[in-house]
């Protein structure tokens, strides 16, 4: 007899189980470099961001989203791009397929971002009126109109590009946001050229009927699961329920972010992103593919959390590895 409580990792991951109506494989776009760190009090230095990016892709993680080219003043975490970037540039070769996005806000980020030789960039848009002049200074139409240059001379040049677009279900000044207000903003990017569009849950107040709802009304307007991914934050518990349920709906790419990292500057209410690790372990569980080790990237969460000088918010996180 002993005493000893095994552990989740001496029990085993979880025994996968498939259900029907969900997708064989699941792309997730890994946040945490950038949306997560964004947010943190603590400016870490270029060394342990370059470190996390590399242990994140040697966890299998193929997209990662690197940094931002956000002016220093707005994002002061991420203001070391130009020298984080340049570090990165032999990953793609060890790790075959790995895409290192970045965020550009304009065509001065664009022009910073193809300098280093960026491949793939993201523009931040806002499907509300006041969320869009608290975070770019503009209205959702001339927010739009600031984007259209960046993604055409993106495209241009060979650089896909993806849309971001915030407050798709809830904005704290506006309340519930409407479907097709929502729907018109992202038409919008997807015609100016972006590849893909991901629908952002800024806040975390989505439930999984709206999620429905929306992606139903995407179809509705001809813009299939195919072109869509989806970003949930987890401030009210649902983020694995409202993923759960755009999986269902046949979205297979899924934004989330190592050890639960990330909020948002401008949105106060925001709390985290949903745990690279939590979203693991449920698809692990549903016997969905992701060539991601989940045991190594909760190490890698666990050893970013004591760079930053706090436990992980990921529940995952927590069990796998401890709390310590």
């Amino acid at each position: 007899m002993t005493d000893h409580e095994p552990t989740v990792l001496e029990l085993g991951l979880p025994a996968p189980v498939r259900s029907d109506g969900l997708p064989a494989r699941v792309r997730i776009h890994e946040v945490g470099p950038r949306d997560g760190l964004q947010n943190e009090s603590v400016a870490l230095p270029v060394e342990v961001k370059a470190e996390f990016i590399a242990r994140l892709a040697g966890a299998g993680l193929r997209t990662i989203e690197a940094t931002s080219f956000v002016h220093p003043k707005w994002v002061p975490q991420l203001a070391d791009a130009e020298e984080l970037f340049p570090r990165l540039a032999g990953l793609p070769g060890e790790y075959p397929g790995l895409r290192l996005p970045v965020l550009v806000p304009n065509e001065r980020g664009l022009d910073r971002a193809l300098a280093l030789g960026a491949t793939d960039i993201a523009v931040f848009a806002s499907a509300t009126q006041t969320f869009a002049q608290r975070n770019l200074n503009r209205s959702v139409a001339e927010s739009l109109e600031m984007f259209a240059p960046v993604v055409r001379r993106a495209t241009e040049a060979g650089v896909a590009v993806r849309g971001y677009l915030s407050m798709c279900f809830g904005d704290p000044w506006e309340g519930p946001v409407p479907t097709d207000q929502v729907v018109a903003v992202g038409q919008a990017l997807l015609e100016q050229g972006c590849t893909e569009l991901s629908l952002g849950d800024t806040i975390g107040t989505g439930t999984p009927g709206q999620v429905e709802a929306l992606l139903a009304a995407f179809a509705g307007a001809g813009i299939g699961p195919e072109l869509l991914a989806v970003h949930f934050h987890d401030t009210y518990g649902q983020a694995l329920a409202n993923t759960l349920t755009a999986l269902r709906c046949g979205v297979s790419v899924v934004d989330a972010s190592a050890g639960g990292l990330g909020g948002c500057p401008y949105a106060k209410s925001a709390t985290g992103n949903l745990a690279t690790e939590d979203l693991l372990w449920m698809l692990q569980g549903l016997g969905i593919e992701t060539g991601v080790d989940l045991a190594a990237l909760a190490a890698t969460s666990q050893w970013l959390a004591g760079r930053l000088g706090r436990p992980s918010p990921s529940r995952a996180v927590r069990a796998l590895v401890g709390s310590g």
